[in-house]
């Protein structure tokens, strides 16, 4: 079987973030990338359970940027991928990173793609659903819970108020979340055959973008928190009708 899992990096969680140029461009002075939580989490390490289930199982990695990117496949490769592409080419717009996957996994004929349900800086949600849509693929999102059985996949997603369980035949696309694997830490070994691991660099099918970036901002600071006495009852009741917003 053979597995593509899709990768990105992102702003370490603890980044501070700023922007330039009037407020249109994300200030990278200073930020820590890592590989996007949910693809690493999850939709590379359930891959990686796959492969100790079944020795002839083959992970690419696969991921859209440029060269400041090479060291987080560097890092999923230590994890447990076996070879990875990185599509030379810059942009945000979904439909642009979708076409660029879409054509590698097209060329690999892969049985399946895993997708992290979002990325954690623009919480687009969207790639999965545009993969699977350029591969003519059924489409999964938001799975808690993947098993194989030969060519069947069951797959276990969040509705509102329960779960939902899904049977497809490969090839899929499945976007993954919390649920679908434990995370993991690459050891020594892995740290080790990932410097000589294939790493190989294409140049980007000619797509054009559906949407640019107009502009960023940041959510408004939050307000100072108001203490009222506990004996002060009618001060409670003053701030929560004339003061308080509703959420």
């Amino acid at each position: 079987m053979k597995i593509l899992v899709c990768i990105t990096k992102t702003p370490d969680t603890t980044a501070k973030i700023a922007f330039t140029d009037n407020n249109t461009k994300f200030d990278t002075n200073g930020v820590q990338w890592i590989i996007n939580p949910y693809d690493e989490w999850y939709s590379l390490v359930r891959a990686i359970e796959l492969k100790e289930k079944d020795a002839s199982t083959v992970i690419h990695l696969v991921t859209v940027g440029g060269p400041d990117t090479e060291p987080i496949i560097r890092k999923a490769l230590a994890l447990g991928g076996d070879e990875a592409f990185r599509v030379n080419a810059e942009g945000h717009d979904s439909f642009y990173i979708a076409s660029q996957i879409a054509e590698i996994a097209r060329q690999g004929a892969y049985d399946l793609v895993f997708t992290g349900k979002e990325t954690i800086d623009y919480n687009g949600s969207s790639i999965g659903g545009m993969v699977a849509e350029l591969l003519d693929l059924p489409y999964v999102s938001l799975a808690v819970k993947f098993e194989l059985n030969g060519a069947l996949a069951t797959i276990a997603r969040e509705i509102e108020g329960g779960e939902e369980i899904n049977e497809v035949a490969l090839p899929v696309v499945v976007s993954c979340q919390k649920g679908m694997a434990e995370q993991r830490i690459p050891n020594m070994r892995g740290i080790m055959a990932a410097r000589t691991k294939p790493l190989k660099v294409v140049e980007p099918v000619a797509v054009d973008a559906l949407t640019s970036i107009v502009s960023y901002g940041l959510p408004p600071a939050k307000a100072g928190v108001k203490l009222v006495p506990a004996d002060h009852v009618e001060e409670l009741v003053r701030l929560l009708h004339e003061e308080a917003k509703a959420f």
